[in-house]
Parts: structure tokens; sequence; C-alpha cells
């Protein structure tokens, strides 16, 4: 072969590499939108939501990795870039270390899909029909509530604004103390008290199944210290946006009632079913609402995402 055409070779075989490069390139950056990390915390209605958002975006090409932290691991993991989402984030109760990140622009606030919900201490009807109707109540019968709130696991907004009215002497409780514990196991612990006609007092919320099982009533806050106005939605990490724009805009189109989580905690916490399952058959019996959810997306390989999800649960 003469020079010119060993030149041209050369030339022919270092395109061909930088071809392979770039369309490795692509692939790698194609694999990787592909992966997204969901956190959530261990309550029922975070559990059977993530998994609900599980179903859809493998549906759509996602790979879809859920796990549980507690909420200022959640923070941190978006302020780090490892964490993609979160879709239980209660804006109010978790106060000032969710303000602080969103000021700051550790996460970003994609959007709110309930706003007709509830989170205070809550006590039996029982109790409340005792006089027991707001937190300035509780010092008075300290004794028969052995000087303790039942709380959710440590490091909870909930659990950490009754752990400094505790420290601050608030409404009289310098001397109370908290249970901390998991939804399941605070769940068990007060439908035992609720059983033995105990006095008790803990975190209640809603949407929750609680509200169906227990005769309970919340109580007043006078000072405030819970917050008023709550509201839940979706938080995200920085620039997922720009990274992942069809991701994110699902996340901004995803939209609850409290009705609905209702019946997906329900099934999911109270009925003990397996959450994938619960997932799965909400979806194929509410198509239309979940079509509503990707509206104008295409799937991760740039197909229409209705039809994916149409082809999927139909």
């Amino acid at each position: 072969m003469n020079a010119h055409g060993s030149g041209k070779r050369k030339v022919l075989i270092v395109a061909m590499l930088i071809t392979g490069i770039i369309f490795a390139g692509i692939a790698t950056g194609c694999e990787e939108e592909r992966d997204v990390e969901l956190a959530m915390v261990e309550w029922t209605c975070s559990t059977q939501k993530s998994h609900i958002n599980e179903a859809v975006l493998e549906t759509l090409g996602y790979d879809v990795n859920v796990k549980t932290y507690n909420l200022p691991v959640i923070l941190e993991g978006m302020a780090d870039g490892q964490i993609d989402a979160f879709t239980d984030a209660w804006f109010q109760t978790w106060g000032t270390p969710l303000e602080n990140a969103l000021e700051e622009g550790d996460v970003v606030h994609l959007e709110t899909h309930l706003d007709e919900t509830n989170y205070a201490p809550a006590v039996p009807t029982y109790v409340y029909e005792e006089g027991v109707t707001s937190l300035e109540d509780l010092a008075d019968h300290s004794e028969k509530f052995e000087y303790t709130y039942y709380g959710l696991e440590p490091g909870n907004d909930g659990n950490e604004i009754m752990i400094e009215a505790f420290e601050n002497d608030t409404y009289g409780l310098g001397e109370w103390d908290i249970m901390e514990s998991n939804e399941a196991a605070m769940i068990a612990d007060v439908e035992q008290k609720i059983e033995n006609e105990e006095w008790v007092v803990f975190s209640g919320w809603e949407p929750h199944y609680m509200n169906v099982i227990f005769d309970m009533e919340y109580l007043d806050d006078p000072k405030g210290i819970w917050g008023e106005g709550e509201q839940v939605g979706t938080i995200a990490r920085p620039g997922l946006e720009d990274d992942n724009p069809q991701l994110a805009q699902y996340l901004k189109q995803f939209d609850v009632d409290v009705d609905t989580v209702d019946e997906w905690v329900y099934e999911y916490g109270y009925e003990d079913r397996d959450p994938d399952e619960v997932a799965d058959e909400w979806i194929s019996e509410n198509l239309d609402k979940v079509l509503e959810w990707v509206d104008g997306l295409e799937t991760v390989d740039g197909q229409d995402a209705q039809e994916a999800l149409r082809e999927a649960y139909e």
C-alpha cells in the first residue's frame, strides 16, 4: 500500500474511533438518564406513594431504585446529588431544616399535590371527652399519660417539634419524654393503649388509615408550634430539571388527593397487602388519572408515554 492509501486508512480508523467514543458517550448518557433514585420514609403513605411512582416510571423505561431514609438524610442526599426526588415532603411540619435547604438551593420544590392534610398530636376520643382538647391540657394529666409522647422514627419532624417543646418547657411539658419508633410500632403501641382504654397522646396525620380504625381527635395547638396550613408535595435535587427534564416534568404533573392516598394506605398498611400489587391494581383501575400524569411526555426510548402505559395496563 502506498503512503497516500496508508494515510487515508489512518484517517478512517481515527474517525471510527471518534465515532465509537461519541456513541459510547451517548449510550452512557442514556443509561444515566434511566437511573432514578427515589427516597421514602417508613410511613405507609410515603411507601405506597413511592411504589405507585416506581411502577409508572419503570413502565416508561426508567430503572428506579427506592430506598428508605430518615428525613435529615434525605436533605443531605439531595444536596449531594445522590437522591433524585422525594414525593412526601410535609412542608410545614418539616419546618426549619427544609426551609433552610430550599433557601440555600440544596433542594428544589417541584410541586404540591396535597393541601387538605393534617399532622398533629392526637388522643383517643375517650381522652378528648375527658377535657384534653389542646396541647395545653396535657400537663395537667401528665401522670395518666406517664409523661410520655408517642412519636415516629428518630429525626422525624414531629418528634423534633415535641422534643423542643420538652426542652423549653412549652405547655408545661418539661418533664415529659418521647417514645421514638417506626410507624408500625407506634400504631401497634397506640392500638394496645386504646384497647385497654389507657391514656395516650401520639403523632397523628391524615391521610392515614389510623383515622379509620381509631376513634381519635386532634389536639389544638394555641402556640402554633406545629405550624398551620400543612401541605405535602415533591422535592428534588438541584439540577434534576436540567439533567432529566422528562422525569422532572412527570414529578410536577404527579397529582393526587387525600381520598386517593387514604385508599392506598388502607390497602397497604391496614390490609397488609404487597405495595407492588396495590400499585399495579390501582393504576389499572385508575388509568385515566395516571395518563394525566404523563401527558405530553415520552418514555426513555422516545415513545409516547401514554401509549406505553396503555399497552402495559389496559
